[in-house]
């Protein structure tokens, strides 16, 4: 089953986290990522750039509209993205315990609903 555990936290201004505490994170994460992938269950992994470059698009209300910067107005944000292939929720849980962003963000475990591998669809193939 593929769970994605979404990495939300608030950005940092710059210069605001040191380069030391940055290459610390960094080198934790990609333990992490090591780890996922050791154990099989890594499907991929994105960390997101800072939301000055997002881009919103749009039909809500018939007409296209494409904005910069995010949809919501909040705090925190989308700063990463790991799909996990793992046995149920109990193993996604594990994992995102053992995630070192937990010490600054919260990670939410959501399980896909449809999965597509290969350009193919496959819907509620991970419904429970």
């Amino acid at each position: 089953m593929h769970y994605a555990l979404l990495l939300t936290n608030a950005e940092p201004e710059p210069g605001q986290v040191s380069d030391e505490a940055i290459t610390q994170m960094k080198r934790a994460m990609a333990d992490y990522t090591a780890a996922l992938h050791a154990a099989g269950v890594l499907v991929g992994a994105d960390i997101l750039a800072p939301r000055s470059g997002t881009v919103t698009v749009t039909r809500r209300d018939g007409e296209l509209r494409i904005q910069d910067g995010p949809f919501a107005d909040t705090r925190e944000a989308l700063a990463g993205v790991f799909i996990l292939d793992v046995p149920d929720g109990d193993a996604a849980v594990a994992w995102a315990e053992k995630c070192p962003a937990t010490q600054y963000a919260v990670i939410e475990v959501r399980p896909a609903a449809t999965t597509v591998r290969d350009g193919v669809w496959s819907a509620g193939c991970n419904a429970e």
